[in-house]
């Protein structure tokens, strides 16, 4: 706990938004370990520059906080509250102007307004960046219980490998599929379990809202948890912002989830993949978080699990898409798209697509 008096000590009180709440809560609770605080300019460079924090350890993306306050000082004390909470007190010790085009092209592999992340750096923050350590005061009440890396860690198995999987979506069969079948991946070892690990912080503007979300997790969880794929899945919540950042923020990802307590990333095809806003077009290759996360998985101590590309066969049963081309066998489809829209106009969902417990979440809460 933080020592009394520490609001008191602030000079300047700064309202965070939403993603910046995030970098607090993460910062604080040790998921963005070994940092405690903001970057300064030399931490900040040396990650845009090498993918590495100054010490040599290899750190995804920045972890930065903006200001246009004239009156923040090398010095400064700042108290940052969300929502009614105070978060944290940040004491300034590096005050900056970064390079935007140059961080945008080495994170994001582009400096173009098209891609959310270069959005989010350009237009969203301000031109002055500020690093310093934090002190933690309080966590605010989210729309998802989110459980602390030593929490977390204390609910895994002693010895044991930990999968985790990702994603920022209500799960689907499809989805539940990929990652139980993970624990059988030839690099993951026998008595491994599942982290299931949505990230809950702000994402892209047509996701589904975040308190809807968290209830079709609340339901998938108990109506697998009798499962044998249940009896190995773990479940938490990240408070974590996605920056939509391709192949660098698989690195992110795996290194959050090292501190987590997992020793394997599930990446899908095109993992934090984004499209222009303009042409559709991808950012980035389908492979390119795969090959990037395979070769530093050694050095970030967490491997990689590419996730397997399935199918659903005319029986309901998923099948990787390889082996139902070299049979022939004819597979049933079932866009995003279609999928929401039969939802919204109260059709039967079929059960080898979603769940019928988040169908009815999604049908009751989601308009």
């Amino acid at each position: 706990a933080a020592p009394a008096g520490g609001a008191a000590s602030a000079d300047i009180k700064v309202e965070l938004t939403d993603r910046q709440s995030c970098d607090v809560e993460l910062l604080c609770n040790g998921g963005f370990s070994p940092l405690t605080g903001f970057m300064n300019e030399a931490e900040y460079n040396s990650v845009v520059e090498d993918m590495k924090l100054p010490s040599g350890l290899i750190f995804g993306l920045p972890v930065v906080m903006d200001t246009g306050d004239a009156n923040v000082k090398v010095g400064s004390k700042l108290l940052l509250t969300y929502q009614g909470t105070d978060m944290a007190v940040m004491t300034v010790e590096s005050l900056f102007t970064p390079d935007k085009p140059k961080e945008c092209l080495n994170c994001y592999g582009t400096a173009s307004i098209e891609h959310p992340g270069v959005r989010m750096v350009a237009m969203e923050r301000g031109s002055t960046y500020v690093g310093g350590p934090l002190q933690g005061l309080g966590v605010p009440t989210r729309d998802f219980p989110c459980a602390t890396p030593k929490e977390v860690r204390e609910t895994l198995p002693d010895g044991a490998d930990v999968v985790a999987f990702q994603c920022r979506n209500p799960v689907h069969r499809a989805h539940y599929e990929l990652f139980t079948r993970a624990l059988d991946a030839p690099n993951v070892g026998e008595d491994a379990v599942v982290l299931v690990h949505p990230t809950c912080g702000p994402t892209q503007e047509e996701d589904i809202p975040g308190s809807v979300r968290h209830k079709t997790y609340v339901v998938l969880q108990d109506e697998t948890k009798d499962t044998p794929s249940g009896k190995r899945t773990r479940w938490a919540f990240l408070p974590y912002s996605m920056h939509m950042a391709g192949p660098r923020e698989a690195i992110h990802h795996m290194m959050i989830r090292k501190n987590f307590g997992c020793t394997h990333f599930i990446i899908g095809r095109d993992m934090a993949g984004s499209k222009s806003s303009v042409t559709g077009d991808d950012f980035y290759g389908a492979f390119e978080a795969q090959d990037l996360a395979k070769a530093r998985a050694d050095e970030l101590g967490v491997q990689a699990v590419p996730s397997l590309n399935l199918v659903c066969d005319p029986d309901g049963n998923y099948i990787t898409a390889d082996e139902a081309k070299e049979k022939g066998i004819e597979v049933m489809k079932l866009s995003g798209t279609k999928f929401r829209k039969m939802l919204r106009a109260g059709e039967e969902i079929p059960e080898w697509f979603a769940f019928k417990s988040v169908v009815d979440v999604l049908r009751a809460e989601w308009k």
